[in-house]
Protein backbone atom coordinates (compact mmCIF):
# COMPACT_ATOMS: atom_id res chain seq x y z
CA UNK A 1 0.00 0.00 0.00
CA UNK A 2 1.31 3.14 -0.63
CA UNK A 3 0.43 6.32 0.99
CA UNK A 4 0.05 9.82 0.17
CA UNK A 5 3.15 11.34 1.06
CA UNK A 6 3.48 14.85 2.90
CA UNK A 7 6.83 14.72 3.62
CA UNK A 8 9.88 12.77 1.26
CA UNK A 9 10.53 10.77 4.60
CA UNK A 10 7.54 8.97 4.02
CA UNK A 11 7.35 6.50 1.61
CA UNK A 12 5.10 2.97 0.53
CA UNK A 13 4.26 0.97 3.69
CA UNK A 14 3.86 -2.54 4.66
CA UNK A 15 4.15 -5.04 6.97
CA UNK A 16 7.34 -6.73 7.93
CA UNK A 17 6.85 -9.23 10.76
CA UNK A 18 3.77 -8.04 12.02
CA UNK A 19 4.71 -3.74 12.29
CA UNK A 20 3.59 -1.82 9.60
CA UNK A 21 6.88 -0.39 8.21
CA UNK A 22 7.58 2.77 6.14
CA UNK A 23 9.87 2.40 3.62
CA UNK A 24 11.46 3.71 0.33
CA UNK A 25 11.33 1.52 -3.24
CA UNK A 26 13.16 2.73 -5.81
CA UNK A 27 14.85 1.24 -9.39
CA UNK A 28 14.96 -2.16 -11.08
CA UNK A 29 17.39 -5.26 -10.85
CA UNK A 30 19.07 -6.80 -7.73
CA UNK A 31 17.83 -5.21 -4.50
CA UNK A 32 20.25 -3.69 -2.24
CA UNK A 33 18.76 -3.02 1.11
CA UNK A 34 19.95 0.25 3.01
CA UNK A 35 19.60 0.31 6.97
CA UNK A 36 19.80 3.65 8.33
CA UNK A 37 22.00 4.75 11.62
CA UNK A 38 20.43 5.97 15.05
CA UNK A 39 21.01 9.87 15.57
CA UNK A 40 17.95 11.34 16.69
CA UNK A 41 15.20 12.43 13.90
CA UNK A 42 16.74 10.13 11.64
CA UNK A 43 15.06 8.07 9.02
CA UNK A 44 15.81 6.43 5.86
CA UNK A 45 15.27 8.81 3.52
CA UNK A 46 17.46 11.52 5.71
CA UNK A 47 20.27 9.04 6.19
CA UNK A 48 19.73 8.12 2.16
CA UNK A 49 18.33 10.52 0.00
CA UNK A 50 21.76 11.78 -1.95
CA UNK A 51 22.25 7.74 -2.39
CA UNK A 52 18.86 6.30 -3.41
CA UNK A 53 18.51 8.28 -6.97
CA UNK A 54 22.11 7.78 -7.79
CA UNK A 55 22.25 3.32 -7.13
CA UNK A 56 18.73 2.89 -8.38
CA UNK A 57 19.86 3.82 -11.80
CA UNK A 58 21.81 0.20 -12.17
CA UNK A 59 19.77 -1.87 -9.31
CA UNK A 60 16.61 -2.04 -7.07
CA UNK A 61 16.98 0.20 -3.84
CA UNK A 62 14.95 -0.50 -0.33
CA UNK A 63 15.79 1.38 2.65
CA UNK A 64 13.04 0.80 5.35
CA UNK A 65 12.50 3.02 8.70
CA UNK A 66 13.90 0.33 11.28
CA UNK A 67 11.95 -0.15 14.63
CA UNK A 68 11.56 2.89 16.50
CA UNK A 69 12.96 5.34 13.81
CA UNK A 70 11.07 7.56 11.58
CA UNK A 71 7.19 7.05 10.30
CA UNK A 72 7.25 3.06 10.50
CA UNK A 73 4.52 2.34 12.97
CA UNK A 74 5.13 2.89 16.78
CA UNK A 75 3.27 0.31 19.12
CA UNK A 76 2.36 0.75 22.83
CA UNK A 77 5.07 -1.37 24.64
CA UNK A 78 7.39 -2.04 21.77
CA UNK A 79 10.74 -3.67 22.58
CA UNK A 80 13.68 -2.11 20.68
CA UNK A 81 16.24 -5.35 20.60
CA UNK A 82 18.86 -6.50 18.19
CA UNK A 83 16.45 -9.70 17.87
CA UNK A 84 13.45 -7.73 16.53
CA UNK A 85 15.49 -5.30 14.45
CA UNK A 86 16.68 -8.14 12.77
CA UNK A 87 13.05 -9.54 12.65
CA UNK A 88 11.95 -7.00 11.00
CA UNK A 89 14.12 -6.51 8.19
CA UNK A 90 13.89 -10.40 7.00
CA UNK A 91 10.27 -9.66 7.30
CA UNK A 92 10.49 -7.05 4.87
CA UNK A 93 12.69 -8.98 2.62
CA UNK A 94 10.13 -11.94 2.65
CA UNK A 95 6.94 -9.50 2.22
CA UNK A 96 8.29 -7.83 -0.94
CA UNK A 97 9.36 -11.46 -2.14
CA UNK A 98 12.93 -10.91 -2.13
CA UNK A 99 14.86 -14.26 -1.13
CA UNK A 100 18.60 -12.03 -1.11
CA UNK A 101 19.87 -8.80 -1.24
CA UNK A 102 22.77 -7.16 -0.98
CA UNK A 103 23.12 -5.14 2.43
CA UNK A 104 24.59 -1.75 3.28
CA UNK A 105 24.78 -0.53 6.62
CA UNK A 106 25.47 2.55 8.55
CA UNK A 107 26.45 2.78 12.04
CA UNK A 108 24.07 1.09 14.25
CA UNK A 109 23.23 -0.19 10.63
CA UNK A 110 25.85 -1.60 10.24
CA UNK A 111 25.86 -3.19 13.21
CA UNK A 112 22.08 -4.75 12.06
CA UNK A 113 23.60 -5.81 8.81
CA UNK A 114 26.24 -8.09 10.55
CA UNK A 115 23.65 -9.70 13.25
CA UNK A 116 21.06 -10.15 9.97
CA UNK A 117 24.62 -11.69 7.55
CA UNK A 118 25.23 -14.14 10.76
CA UNK A 119 22.06 -14.89 11.35
CA UNK A 120 20.73 -15.54 8.17
CA UNK A 121 23.05 -15.81 5.97
CA UNK A 122 21.22 -17.03 2.51
CA UNK A 123 19.74 -13.91 2.66
CA UNK A 124 22.83 -11.88 2.09
CA UNK A 125 24.84 -11.44 -1.38
CA UNK A 126 27.16 -9.17 -0.47
CA UNK A 127 28.34 -6.82 2.55
CA UNK A 128 28.73 -3.01 2.72
CA UNK A 129 29.23 -1.37 6.08
CA UNK A 130 30.01 2.19 7.08
CA UNK A 131 31.57 3.84 10.23
CA UNK A 132 29.74 0.45 11.84
CA UNK A 133 29.17 -0.16 15.22
CA UNK A 134 28.16 -4.44 15.70
CA UNK A 135 32.20 -5.01 17.73
CA UNK A 136 32.89 -4.07 21.10
CA UNK A 137 34.77 -0.48 21.91
CA UNK A 138 34.43 2.06 24.34
CA UNK A 139 31.70 4.09 23.71
CA UNK A 140 32.67 7.55 22.50
CA UNK A 141 31.68 11.04 23.89
CA UNK A 142 30.30 11.92 20.76
CA UNK A 143 28.12 8.47 20.66
CA UNK A 144 26.96 9.07 23.78
CA UNK A 145 25.71 12.35 23.31
CA UNK A 146 24.11 11.20 20.64
CA UNK A 147 21.89 8.69 22.44
CA UNK A 148 21.61 10.88 25.14
CA UNK A 149 19.71 13.28 23.05
CA UNK A 150 16.93 15.51 24.98
CA UNK A 151 14.72 17.98 22.11
CA UNK A 152 15.94 21.27 21.44
CA UNK A 153 17.40 22.92 18.69
CA UNK A 154 20.35 23.59 20.44
CA UNK A 155 21.08 20.00 21.88
CA UNK A 156 20.30 19.57 18.44
CA UNK A 157 22.59 21.96 17.10
CA UNK A 158 25.58 20.29 18.96
CA UNK A 159 24.70 16.78 18.03
CA UNK A 160 24.81 17.75 14.03
CA UNK A 161 28.36 18.82 15.35
CA UNK A 162 30.00 15.71 16.07
CA UNK A 163 28.60 14.11 12.43
CA UNK A 164 30.46 15.84 9.46
CA UNK A 165 34.21 16.95 9.32
CA UNK A 166 33.34 19.76 6.69
CA UNK A 167 31.46 22.37 9.42
CA UNK A 168 29.50 23.71 6.02
CA UNK A 169 27.78 20.85 5.93
CA UNK A 170 25.94 21.51 9.34
CA UNK A 171 23.89 24.56 9.49
CA UNK A 172 21.03 25.84 11.16
CA UNK A 173 18.86 25.25 8.56
CA UNK A 174 19.86 21.31 8.73
CA UNK A 175 19.54 21.66 12.70
CA UNK A 176 16.31 22.65 12.22
CA UNK A 177 15.27 20.32 10.35
CA UNK A 178 16.44 17.24 12.55
CA UNK A 179 14.93 19.09 15.88
CA UNK A 180 11.47 19.41 14.32
CA UNK A 181 12.06 15.84 13.05
CA UNK A 182 12.89 14.69 16.36
CA UNK A 183 9.84 15.96 18.19
CA UNK A 184 6.67 14.62 16.00
CA UNK A 185 4.01 12.32 18.02
CA UNK A 186 5.91 9.58 19.79
CA UNK A 187 9.56 10.25 17.96
CA UNK A 188 11.47 10.85 21.34
CA UNK A 189 9.21 8.90 23.12
CA UNK A 190 10.99 5.85 21.29
CA UNK A 191 14.45 7.03 21.04
CA UNK A 192 14.89 7.78 24.71
CA UNK A 193 13.59 3.91 25.70
CA UNK A 194 16.00 2.72 23.17
CA UNK A 195 19.37 3.60 24.87
CA UNK A 196 18.76 5.08 28.47
CA UNK A 197 22.13 5.22 30.57
CA UNK A 198 24.70 4.01 31.30
CA UNK A 199 25.25 3.73 27.46
CA UNK A 200 28.16 1.33 27.65
CA UNK A 201 25.81 -1.71 27.66
CA UNK A 202 24.08 -0.83 24.19
CA UNK A 203 27.23 -0.84 22.55
CA UNK A 204 27.99 -4.27 23.51
CA UNK A 205 24.19 -5.22 22.70
CA UNK A 206 24.69 -4.37 18.98
CA UNK A 207 28.00 -6.39 18.92
CA UNK A 208 28.42 -9.64 17.67
CA UNK A 209 30.84 -12.12 18.81
CA UNK A 210 33.73 -12.22 17.49
CA UNK A 211 33.78 -15.80 15.92
CA UNK A 212 30.59 -15.69 14.34
CA UNK A 213 32.07 -12.52 12.26
CA UNK A 214 35.00 -14.61 11.22
CA UNK A 215 33.29 -17.35 9.80
CA UNK A 216 31.18 -14.68 7.45
CA UNK A 217 31.53 -16.09 3.61
CA UNK A 218 30.77 -13.06 2.49
CA UNK A 219 32.43 -10.68 -0.08
CA UNK A 220 32.55 -7.43 2.23
CA UNK A 221 33.42 -3.78 1.80
CA UNK A 222 34.10 -2.10 5.11
CA UNK A 223 33.81 2.07 4.77
CA UNK A 224 34.57 4.80 7.47
CA UNK A 225 35.96 8.65 7.40
CA UNK A 226 39.05 8.98 9.23
CA UNK A 227 38.45 12.06 11.16
CA UNK A 228 34.25 9.86 12.93
CA UNK A 229 34.07 11.41 15.99
CA UNK A 230 31.56 9.18 17.03
CA UNK A 231 32.88 5.57 15.63
CA UNK A 232 36.23 4.99 15.85
CA UNK A 233 37.67 3.81 12.64
CA UNK A 234 39.41 1.05 14.98
CA UNK A 235 35.93 -0.89 14.49
CA UNK A 236 36.25 -0.90 10.52
CA UNK A 237 39.98 -1.91 11.04
CA UNK A 238 39.20 -4.89 13.07
CA UNK A 239 36.49 -5.63 11.46
CA UNK A 240 38.65 -5.70 7.91
CA UNK A 241 40.98 -8.29 9.59
CA UNK A 242 37.98 -10.59 11.05
CA UNK A 243 35.93 -10.74 7.23
CA UNK A 244 38.55 -12.86 5.31
CA UNK A 245 36.22 -11.74 1.63
CA UNK A 246 37.04 -7.81 2.57
CA UNK A 247 38.51 -4.51 1.54
CA UNK A 248 38.47 -1.58 3.50
CA UNK A 249 38.58 2.12 2.53
CA UNK A 250 38.94 5.22 4.46
CA UNK A 251 37.82 8.03 3.93
CA UNK A 252 40.28 11.27 4.77
CA UNK A 253 38.68 14.45 6.09
CA UNK A 254 35.35 12.75 7.08
CA UNK A 255 33.55 12.09 9.91
CA UNK A 256 30.66 10.11 10.43
CA UNK A 257 28.85 11.12 7.04
CA UNK A 258 30.49 9.34 4.27
CA UNK A 259 27.38 8.99 2.26
CA UNK A 260 27.14 12.52 2.70
CA UNK A 261 29.90 13.99 2.78
CA UNK A 262 31.63 12.23 -0.20
CA UNK A 263 28.70 11.28 -1.48
CA UNK A 264 30.02 10.78 -5.25
CA UNK A 265 32.52 8.64 -3.65
CA UNK A 266 30.61 6.89 -1.94
CA UNK A 267 28.12 5.99 -4.46
CA UNK A 268 30.76 4.82 -7.04
CA UNK A 269 32.69 2.46 -4.36
CA UNK A 270 29.37 0.32 -3.41
CA UNK A 271 28.32 0.32 -7.65
CA UNK A 272 31.06 -1.13 -8.46
CA UNK A 273 31.49 -2.78 -5.16
CA UNK A 274 27.89 -4.44 -6.04
CA UNK A 275 28.49 -4.59 -10.18
CA UNK A 276 31.36 -7.93 -9.38
CA UNK A 277 28.24 -9.60 -7.94
CA UNK A 278 26.09 -8.60 -10.94
CA UNK A 279 28.79 -9.61 -13.71
CA UNK A 280 29.77 -12.74 -12.00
Amino acid sequence: MTTTPSSPEIGKSIVAAGLRTNYHDMGQGFPVMLIHGSGPGVSAWANWRLVMPELAKERRVIAPDMAGFGFTERPAGAVYSMDNWVKQAVGLMDALGLPQVDLVGNSFGGALSLALAIRHPQRVRRLVLMGAAGVPFEITPALDAIWGYTPSFENMRKVMDWFAYDRNLVNDELARLRYEASIQPGFQESYASMFPAPRQRWVEALASKEEDIRALPHEALIIHGREDQVIPVSNSIRLSQWISRSQLHVFGRCGHWTQIEHAKRFIQLVGNFLAEADAA
